[in-house]
């Protein structure tokens, strides 16, 4: 063959970027860098953020037209912003794998439902007494069961309520069992807790640490008084003092997660609490995180006929800027547990539910601890419904308008809960992408390590 000849075959071979599949992400949120000529893009799909000079901007305009070797097409490909595949469609199949694909078993178990304080904005309408000595033995029998059943050696456990430190007993008990569970099954097991820190004493915590409660969420709704507007107990008393008492002065081993639940009343006050739970990590030696969660409505804070001023309103936007840039992920098929078969919650008396904002409701439980096998879940449900409603809202998402919006791999639909009791919720910032992107492109460079965690499996956040 000649040269020419050989120049001849290689032309007749190569291929546009086009051709070879190439296309620019549906999932690429952009914004200009202020005072330069950067331009950043958030992929949400890879769950990526980074600038980008004019050249590369205008590359990727006419990416299809670029010989499918161009150099940049693997710089692209590797961030996201370019793919040859369909992401509907995949985040369709992350969907429904998370569904029924084990990474481990999670319950969320309310020793009781009682609690010693009185928010108004709380979702939960609180009952009295706690858990059995029989309901615990269904526990760990369901525990087993769904180890067996999900192929997983693995379990996690949250521990909520109600208050859950009002029965200690009843976490010391059961913890001991679940863990001699795992442990016979050469897995591992882990713990968290949400708790109000306000009955926190050392003896406590060290019993919490004996039974490998290794993270906590406790809420302070702002500094003194306006924290004790909210977060009262049940007989209206305080509660800042106790609380960061308890966290200042007890040895705490586990990281402490402070929630912030932003309202009208407490949003001026971000920047000022967020100082004071640095220094009072500082002061303590205690591992405290601040974050910031907007509150949104409940049908029964609603129904106390106190919610009025209580929500974020036009701000909330912001806030959730704030808090969802500190947890920038990975597309996901899946919103919460509520998506998933080995994600439980159970009640002080062995009730079933797929939502934290549920375990008070026993209208919309599933089933019982005694009496549900995950290896038949429908028929040993005694509410099918209440089963296959929450987990029929995870990809595909049920809502076409959803499955055309940019957002979809972050939001995945919204909260399952909202979405079956109340509507869909959209991002506060939906219409706002550009100061998202500019808030992930802040974080470029930072210390993976000092990352907002995940919320804990089964839910976005409690705030009760």
């Amino acid at each position: 063959m000649t040269a020419e000849e050989s120049k001849t075959t290689e032309r007749a071979e190569s291929r546009t970027a086009g051709e070879a599949g190439w296309h620019v992400s549906r999932y690429n949120l952009c914004a200009k860098v202020p005072d330069t000529k950067m331009v950043a893009i958030a992929n949400l799909f890879k769950g990526n953020c980074a600038e980008y000079t004019p050249i590369e901007m205008y590359l990727l305009s006419v990416l299809e037209e670029l010989d499918e070797n161009h150099p940049v097409i693997e710089r692209f490909a590797k961030r996201g912003i370019i793919c040859k595949f369909d992401e509907l469609a995949a985040l369709d199949t992350i969907g429904r794998a998370g569904c029924g694909v084990a990474g481990g078993v999670g319950l969320t178990i309310c020793p009781t439902m009682g609690c010693n304080f009185d928010c108004p904005y709380c979702f939960e309408d609180h009952g009295r007494g706690k858990m059995s000595p029989e309901v615990q033995d269904d526990i760990v029998a369901l525990a087993e069961r769904m180890l067996e059943t999900s192929g997983s050696k693995n379990l996690s456990v949250t521990w909520f309520g109600g208050e859950p430190l009002l029965a200690p007993n009843v976490i010391d008990s059961l913890s001991k069992r679940l863990m001699a569970l795992v442990e016979e099954r050469g897995g591992e097991y882990s713990a968290g807790i949400i708790t109000n820190g306000y009955l926190f004493t050392q003896e406590i915590v060290d019993m919490l640490e004996r039974n490998k409660v290794n993270s906590c969420q406790v809420t302070i709704d702002g500094l003194g008084a306006t924290h004790d507007a909210t977060r009262r107990l049940a007989n209206g008393g305080p509660t800042f003092e106790r609380i960061t008492g308890n966290l200042r002065n007890l040895k705490l081993p586990f990281n402490v997660h402070i929630r912030h639940n932003v309202h009208e009343g407490n949003m001026a006050e971000i920047d000022e609490l967020k100082a004071f739970i640095e220094k009072l990590a500082e002061e303590s030696g205690n591992d405290l995180m601040y974050y910031p969660a907007p509150v949104t409505g409940s049908q029964t804070a609603d129904e106390r006929g106190e919610q009025v001023g209580l929500l974020c309103g036009a701000d909330a936007s912001d806030v959730g800027i704030r808090q969802e840039a500190r947890r920038f992920h990975v597309g996901r098929g899946t919103y919460c547990g509520a998506h998933h078969l080995w994600a439980v919650g159970i009640d002080d008396q062995g009730r079933l539910q797929k939502c934290w904002e549920a375990v008070d409701k026993p209208d919309i439980s599933f089933g019982t601890a005694h009496d549900w096998d995950p290896k038949n879940p429908l028929e040993t449900a005694s509410n099918p419904d209440n089963l296959t409603m929450y987990l029929n809202t995870a990809s595909p998402v049920p809502d076409e308008e959803c499955r055309e919006c940019i957002w979809l791999p972050m939001c995945v639909g919204g909260c399952p809960h909202k979405r079956l009791f109340g509507g869909r919720q959209c991002v506060a910032f939906k219409d706002e992408p550009e100061k998202y992107v500019l808030a992930l492109h802040a974080r470029i460079g930072e210390d993976k390590e000092s990352e907002e965690p995940e919320e804990p499996e089964g839910s976005e956040g409690s705030e009760a």
